[in-house]
């Protein structure tokens, strides 16, 4: 009977062991559960169980459970399978006490108690599940990140510390572990003792980048710059071909005025194989306001843009055409601002920026066009009016320059300068028509609106 009753365990497997997320389980391990000498009776209802579970009938899987419970109150797995079947139905109360039966029947079976965990973490009752996963750690050590992790939602922090060291002393460092280390610190504000832990972690292992890296960094974080500059060049020593510790070399060679290793820094950084392109847009960035305040490096500029051959970084380009845009090189502006464009297309203040460069740029069949179009998608935007308007103006269009400003005029509000340019178009536009008396009445009302301003 009980050989028949593990046949019946193996085939609905799936249904019977819980997949788990919360830590590592073996999943080749069967259940030691014997269910000893029963009736058919027993295997019966046992096997109606498990085909009402696996087609989420759970109400009638329960009833088969309890009936076998009748039989045989002592067979752990009852209780497991009863206590997932009641957690499905949300009836919590009855299936925390199901699954802890299962595991008060057997306390070392590693199933019941992960279950048991499980069901613990699902509802967010953290001291109980620290509780049980306790008890899972003597099975799994990885059971341990989950303890330090229910350590930090507890706000036990110092044993959450604890547990993490020892992790690291005996597996190394991790990026997981790291993370949760990193949150303590930030939610306790122990800047000192993170910096401590990493300056540890250089002294004992001085040939590794990613230690010198991570201490460079929070040194800046703490604003301590001297010791990050100080860490940065230690770092170049051991490792002269490190590529990625220019992305903090050259920040610290502009701010003690050095140029020329700055600019040294920002190629490597730039031709970077190992740096990420949101690492050299920021460089890059960083380099574009510079030499907004010293023009004589442009040069390394244009150098510096040519290398990052796909600048696609609207903050990025951006920054450039307003850089060419200060300069009165409105060309070269335009080109920046219309590929910003493209990677930002609903961003309105460089569509505006756009269409008064056109303007400056005395193409008004292209502001003309792009105006139209952007009314279609800002039809209560005055500035597009206004923009259209001017355009017509020039292109000798004026009778539609008075139709499209006269709907812009609805929609200014508060705006006298505006206001104003818009009478001053209708003058404009009015005189061109030959209608003398019209244009004086729009640029009296221009008049009135600068002497009341």
């Amino acid at each position: 009977m009980k050989h028949k009753i593990y046949i019946l365990i193996f085939f609905f497997g799936i249904l019977l062991f819980p997949q788990v997320d919360y830590a590592q389980v073996d999943f080749n391990k069967k259940p030691d559960d014997d269910l000893g000498n029963v009736e058919d009776k027993f295997q019966e209802l046992f096997y109606e169980a498990l085909k009402q579970k696996s087609i989420e009938n759970y109400d009638r899987s329960v009833e088969s459970l309890l009936k076998c419970i009748e039989l045989d109150d002592t067979v752990s797995v009852l209780y497991f399978e009863l206590g997932k079947n009641y957690n499905k139905l949300k009836d919590f109360g009855e299936a925390e006490d199901a699954l802890k039966k299962a595991v008060n029947i057997e306390p070392d079976n590693e199933w019941y108690l992960d279950g048991l965990y499980e069901f613990y973490a699902q509802q967010n009752d953290y001291n109980k599940a620290i509780k049980t996963v306790k008890q899972l750690v003597k099975y799994h050590p990885d059971y341990k990140e989950d303890l330090a992790s229910l350590y930090v939602r507890t706000k036990k922090y110092n044993e959450a510390l604890k547990i993490l060291d020892e992790m690291d002393l005996e597996f190394g460092v991790s990026l997981a572990r790291d993370m949760l280390r990193n949150k303590v610190y930030k939610a306790t504000g122990r800047k000192k003792d993170q910096i401590k832990n990493l300056e540890s972690r250089v002294e004992s292992n001085p040939d590794k980048e990613s230690n010198y890296l991570a201490l460079i960094f929070r040194y800046s974080e703490n604003n301590e710059k001297e010791k990050a500059f100080e860490t940065a060049k230690e770092l170049l020593k051991i490792n002269p071909d490190s590529e990625v510790v220019h992305l903090a070399l050259y920040k610290f060679y502009l701010d003690e005025n050095n140029p020329e290793k700055a600019i040294e820094s920002m190629k490597i950084v730039i031709k970077s194989g190992q740096i990420k392109p949101e690492g050299k847009q920021k460089v890059l960035l960083d380099f574009i306001k510079f030499v907004g305040k010293n023009p004589q490096y442009e040069a390394d500029l244009v150098e510096a843009t040519i290398m990052v051959k796909d600048v696609n970084n609207e903050e990025t380009l951006v920054e450039l055409g307003q850089y060419y845009f200060a300069k009165g090189e409105n060309t070269k502006a335009l080109k920046y601002f219309e590929d910003a464009l493209k990677l930002e297309d609903d961003n309105f203040t460089i569509l505006r920026t756009i269409l008064l460069l056109h303007i400056d740029l005395e193409q008004y069949n292209l502001a003309e066009e792009k105006s139209n179009n952007a009314l279609q998608k800002y039809p209560s935007q005055p500035l597009l009016y206004l923009i259209n308007g001017v355009a017509l103006n020039k292109l000798n269009q004026s009778a539609k320059a008075v139709e499209t400003l006269e709907i812009g005029l609805d929609y200014i509000i508060d705006d006298i300068k505006m206001e104003t340019d818009f009478y001053n178009q209708l003058s404009k536009a009015h005189t061109l028509l030959n209608n003398t008396v019209k244009a004086k009445s729009f640029s009296d009302k221009a008049k009135q609106l600068e002497t009341s301003n």
